[in-house]
């Protein structure tokens, strides 16, 4: 089976790694352009340009699929399918229809449930007990393709985005490395999504992290575990920005925003409803810190108040 991969982030190389695993002609990798980082701003590969290098895969980078150079460029490589484990670029119609078998989606949420960009987000911040991962055939819509295969696994109450989204991804290879023999032979067939059940996501923004203390302890501590690593999830305390970097709700009482000492000698901040118990914080311009640690360094932190920036 002849497959062009398009993927980007760490999270994607695993489902690479498989159908490598599994024997599948890779006739190309698909990734974003490199990206500047660090201090000196040097170019930094995407992760899975390094681990198609290292085995020898001809990498591509466009900025843009949306030329008819690269329409011709792709249909060159005569792929049976494309695999798409969060490539981050818009396949226009013109792409979808160059491999004859389709472009295969996977995509971390049950579908039709979570369409858009921030389906793992969405999850935890809403509080789900259970999300999944969907193998779906792209179309023109935003996720709305029909379904080949899917799953639900439940939700980690400590459960981090990166870490969900690691194994979600994770179970998607499974999926589709399962089904992809049988979609090419044509033994199984594509279900239509349900759109009275569909719901969307959108792009996570920096200012969604700054916490608003009138909120519950319970939303903010899922904000904690949803915008990790960014946006984060922040405060202002003494003129600079305070990551709250690990925290859970805990029953108590203080006017939000108000910070109260823990017989743990850690700290709970008031909310709209219950306290936030922070176990891991981050003043700008320092390392993070256990909150035992940081109120050892900063006496005067407990008995202040939190605020918004603006």
């Amino acid at each position: 089976m002849r497959i062009v991969f398009m993927g980007t982030p760490d999270f994607a190389v695993p489902v690479l790694s498989r159908l490598i695993d599994e024997r599948h002609d890779i006739a190309a990798v698909y990734s974003q352009p490199d990206r500047p980082a660090g201090r000196g701003r040097k170019l930094v590969p995407t992760p899975t340009k390094r681990f198609a290098g290292e085995r020898g895969i001809d990498v591509r980078q466009p900025k843009s699929l949306r030329s008819a150079d690269e329409y011709e460029a792709l249909a060159s490589l005569s792929p049976d399918v494309v695999v798409v484990a969060a490539y981050g670029l818009f396949l226009p119609p013109e792409v979808l229809n160059v491999p004859p078998q389709g472009c295969l989606n996977i995509h971390p949420s049950h579908l039709p449930r979570y369409r858009g960009p921030s389906p793992v987000v969405s999850a935890i911040l809403n509080g789900d007990d259970e999300t999944g991962a969907t193998i779906m055939k792209l179309d023109e819509g935003m996720d709305s393709g029909p379904i080949l295969a899917q799953e639900r696994v439940s939700i980690d109450e400590e459960e981090t985005a990166p870490e969900l989204t690691r194994r979600l991804f994770d179970l998607g290879a499974d999926l589709l490395v399962d089904i992809l023999p049988r979609w090419l032979s044509g033994d199984i067939q594509a279900t239509p999504q349900d759109e009275s059940c569909a719901t969307f996501t959108t792009l996570v923004k920096k200012e969604d992290g700054e916490i608003d203390w009138n909120t519950s302890a319970a939303r903010i501590a899922r904000m904690v575990r949803a915008y990790d690593p960014w946006p984060g999830t922040f405060t202002n305390w003494d003129g600079k920005l305070l990551k709250i970097l690990n925290a859970t709700s805990m029953a108590g009482d203080a006017p939000p925003g108000h910070i109260v000492g823990l017989d743990d000698g850690g700290v709970g901040i008031g909310t709209g409803d219950g306290l936030l118990a922070v176990n891991r914080l981050q003043i700008e311009g320092r390392r993070p810190s256990d909150a035992q640690d940081f109120v050892r360094g900063y006496p005067d932190f407990v008995g202040t108040e939190l605020r918004r920036s603006s």
